[in-house]
């Protein structure tokens, strides 16, 4: 009798251990599915700041006197950089997501100042570089949007993982903390449009 309770035991003993293992191992893949989906926004995030300096020297030249304008578009990429790498740091957590929400919504709204002042500059609208620049940097704005919904999704998986039973029981022993969306601050609506870029 007391072998049967001892199997019994050990049964159950090795079910949980079998619970348990398989629900941390899934939370790491799905956080490691966060950091991958991460990587692509950063990719293509490194692509749009690398075309911003290249569109501010080529409407300079035309834009001599808006040189605010044009200083501004500089100020902003640097401060989407420092957003990125704090995004970069710890992909997922609330305050550096929120950090590179704020970084992105100053560049977006100083390109669109950059572009809407450029329309009134006909040589402009007519160079060749610019308009390659421009369906460039529209091309990339298209792709951090696909970037940005699968790293979203990535973050709703882990979170659903995480939060749900019985992996909630012991999510938060290991460290896993819940990961931060890529969104649009409702207090800044203007995000939810990429800049228009026509020339």
């Amino acid at each position: 009798m007391g072998t049967i309770v001892g199997v019994v035991i050990a049964v159950v003993v090795l079910g949980l251990a079998i619970l348990v293992i398989g629900g941390y191992n899934g939370l790491v893949r799905a956080r490691n599915a966060i950091k991958n989906a991460f990587a692509q926004i950063d990719v293509q995030l490194q692509r749009r700041f690398d075309l911003v300096p290249n569109l501010v020297e080529t409407a300079k030249a035309y834009m001599a006197h808006e040189r605010e304008t044009l200083e501004a578009v500089v100020a902003a990429r640097g401060a989407a950089l420092s957003g990125l790498s704090a995004a970069q740091a710890s992909p997922g957590d609330p305050a550096a997501m929120q950090q590179l929400e704020a970084g992105q919504g100053a560049l977006n709204a100083a390109l669109g100042r950059l572009i809407a002042l450029a329309e009134s500059y006909p040589d402009l609208k007519a160079n060749q570089n610019m308009a390659q620049l421009s369906e460039e940097l529209t091309s990339t704005e298209n792709k951090v949007a696909f970037a940005r919904q699968a790293y979203n999704d990535a973050v709703m998986s882990y979170n659903n993982r995480r939060e749900t039973f019985p992996t909630s029981v012991y999510a938060g022993m290991f460290g896993f903390t819940p990961a931060a969306p890529l969104g649009i601050p409702p207090e800044r609506p203007e995000m939810r449009d990429a800049p228009k870029v026509q020339f």
